[in-house]
């Protein structure tokens, strides 16, 4: 399993925009896109802090055929008007572990 993670930061005045841009408009997207696992949006406690896009991919080929098609670069300048810096994206593997649910049974 892949798991990507877009950094981006806003001014806070911002904060409510680029979350129903991201609801409304990025994750249907990004969910009709193949191979994808699970979508979503971290929001930072602390004031300043970044906004973390999180994508879970069936594999790498997935994520990265995503990536070259463009799909990825035309959502994420879907907010680029209110960046506050350049978004960095961050690549990890990760193993599927079993849920805390599962693991009491």
């Amino acid at each position: 399993m892949l798991v990507r993670l877009t950094h981006l930061n806003f001014s806070s005045e911002d904060k409510d925009d680029v979350k129903r841009i991201y609801n409304e408009e990025i994750v249907p997207i990004v969910r009709q896109q193949k191979g994808i696992v699970n979508i979503m949006l971290l929001e930072p406690v602390k004031e300043g802090d970044d906004y973390i896009s999180v994508t879970q991919w069936e594999d790498k080929a997935d994520a990265d055929a995503y990536e070259a098609s463009g799909t990825y670069r035309q959502l994420v300048d879907k907010v680029k008007d209110k960046y506050t810096k350049k978004p960095e994206l961050r690549t990890y593997t990760t193993e599927v572990v079993p849920s805390m649910s599962a693991a009491l049974n």
